[in-house]
């Protein structure tokens, strides 16, 4: 079958032809239906995360069941299915808690989940290890549901840990209108009484958030400008939260400043930013945090809110072959949303 394969670091992907996997006991083979592609597969290529090549890529996926293995309940040939992605030891308190995102094991699983250390979704067809890992979609479009499950379920994730401390009085500045952005937007207008700031370097992006319900758009390419502009709007409360979607030091720089006392920055941008936290570099009761991912059961959260039309992954298909492609793309920001791969007869 045909597959885009992560070759080493430094490198870019490549297609390749290989083995349809059969499945053991307790295992689960999908029939792929779409494959989001995320920044996080930049990252993979070129940096060093310790991940051992090859493998095939793709790490928001949602399909079919195509064959169980012995012992698996719960599902049948031709359910729809979102992969539930990051994939812990299943046995430890964070599992059981259905975080796997935050196994207590990690370290010796070999990798993070699909497509991060093992064999993703970019294929026509892809091994699950445990039916744990697999949501069900009833009716859904596979094919739209696979960004759900990191797009969505990482702002997710992140949103509900601020969310305590949001009230109507609060702006959230919103950095970046991408992938994450684009969901993170609809989560807080669903999720909170907050005014909310898109910033993004790019006009497009920030139109595309003016139509999904931001209060104020900002181009943050100059920083300076940005900062003083969006503190006129947010006044001598500061941002009650800056989320962070794209991780860069100009982003990290900006949400510095954008920061007053009992506010949160949360980062779930990979951009490779730095932040010299010391005291005095932060304002009193600032939270930080850097979320990772999301739990399984939130994951079926935002299953349920798409379904509903509550929120929406914006996506543009491509043909699975075009995946090199793509990732040029993303890399050069092209795409609006998320792209999803699709495989032939899929």
């Amino acid at each position: 079958m045909q597959a885009v394969r992560f070759v080493g670091v430094g490198k870019s992907a490549e297609i390749a032809d290989v083995a349809k996997p059969s499945t053991g006991p307790g295992q689960v083979l999908l029939k792929i239906g779409g494959t989001g592609v995320c920044h996080s597969d930049l990252h993979v290529m070129e940096e060093d995360l310790g991940f051992t090549p090859p493998f095939t890529l793709g790490h928001e996926n949602a399909g079919w069941v195509e064959q169980l293995g012995e012992g698996v309940t719960g599902f049948k040939e031709g359910d729809a299915v979102a992969v539930y992605g990051p994939w812990g030891c299943g046995r430890c308190h964070s599992c059981q808690l259905s975080m796997e995102n935050y196994c207590e094991n990690w370290a010796e699983l070999g990798g993070f989940g699909g497509g991060l250390g093992f064999d993703g979704g970019m294929a026509e067809y892809m091994l699950v290890p445990s039916s744990r890992l697999l949501v069900p979609l009833a009716d859904m479009s596979p094919a739209k549901a696979a960004p759900l499950s990191d797009a969505a379920l990482t702002p997710y994730h992140a949103i509900k840990r601020a969310l305590p401390q949001l009230n109507a009085e609060s702006t959230v500045v919103l950095m970046g209108v991408g992938g994450l952005g684009h969901m993170a937007l609809q989560l807080l207008r669903l999720l909170a009484p907050v005014r909310i700031i898109a910033a993004d370097v790019d006009d497009k992006k920030l139109e595309h958030a003016k139509s999904l319900g931001a209060d104020e758009v900002v181009n943050n390419r100059n920083a300076d400008e940005a900062a003083e502009r969006i503190l006129k709007i947010t006044g001598a409360r500061g941002a009650g939260l800056v989320l962070d979607c794209v991780g860069v030091q100009p982003t990290i720089d900006l949400g510095a400043k954008l920061l007053q006392r009992n506010s949160v920055w949360t980062i779930v941008g990979l951009g490779g930013g730095h932040h010299d936290f010391h005291h005095g570099s932060t304002p009193y009761g600032t939270l930080m945090g850097i979320p990772y991912w999301g739990s399984r059961v939130e994951l079926m959260e935002v299953i349920a809110m798409a379904r509903d039309g509550r929120i929406h992954a914006e996506t543009t298909e491509f043909p699975l072959d075009q995946a090199v492609e793509v990732y040029d793309k993303l890399k050069a920001g092209q795409i609006k949303g998320r792209a999803v791969l699709i495989p032939d007869g899929a």
